[in-house]
């Protein structure tokens, strides 16, 4: 099984020893539900340096089949470790920025509302980040980047700060009810993640590239000089 680590973001293939998926039925009277059974997942990284346990539990029919009851179809699931299934952000991307990202992708289930504000929040600091923009209205921020990204890109980016706006404003018009739903917000945390990859994790690769080229004429050069004294 092929499996990245949510903490570490190690790729590894994980084997039997490293991973347990266990299933029981729930022997109880029937439930609105029906027949009932828990199963948990569990997989180990193998990164000696993490060495983090991934913990996920799910709720499902249970089913009797030839007079042994088997795992049926999921009702519901919960990853309880890590609290979240946010990538690891690369040490590049500040901080301020991680941390509204990860309080997003924290929080999505549980208020997809205050999820979507966060998005918002985040989207803002990375312009005013990367792209050294600061007014006093995020679309008007956004207005300000039109012609520096792509316009599906401008439409994805004006399309967080609208929903976001639901949960940030929500208190000017407490009679207007519009609800975000956890799908909704994981869109807007997945454009975030994203615009993380072309904005900054693309500018990181440029300047490695370009230092390597820098570093590679400057060593050939101390091989000239070192050649010409001999």
């Amino acid at each position: 099984m092929n499996y990245t680590c949510p903490y570490c973001g190690h790729h590894s293939t994980i084997v039997v020893s490293d991973m347990r998926d266990h299933w029981s039925h729930v022997y109880m009277n029937q439930t609105e539900k029906g027949e009932i059974g828990f199963g948990i997942l569990t997989i180990r990284c193998v990164n000696k340096e993490c060495n983090k346990l991934f913990l996920k539990v799910r709720l499902t029919k249970s089913l009797m089949r030839q007079g042994n009851h088997t795992e049926g179809y999921k009702i519901q699931e919960w990853q309880l470790l890590p609290e979240s299934s946010a990538k690891v952000l690369p040490e590049y991307v500040p901080k301020v920025i991680q941390d509204d990202y990860y309080e997003a992708c924290r929080i999505r289930d549980l208020s997809p509302k205050a999820s979507a504000t966060l998005a918002r929040r985040c989207l803002q600091g990375m312009i005013r980040d990367f792209f050294g923009i600061s007014k006093s209205k995020l679309k008007d921020e956004i207005d300000a980047i039109e012609e520096m990204v792509g316009p599906d890109t401008f439409a994805a980016i004006d399309a967080v700060r609208s929903v976001g706006n639901i949960g940030a404003h929500m208190e000017k018009d407490i009679d207007l009810i519009i609800d975000v739903e956890p799908g909704e917000a994981q869109l807007l945390i997945e454009l975030i993640e994203q615009l993380i990859e072309d904005w900054y994790t693309t500018r990181k690769s440029k300047q490695d590239r370009l230092s390597k080229i820098t570093e590679l004429a400057k060593a050939k050069k101390e091989q000239k000089q070192e050649g010409k004294q001999e």
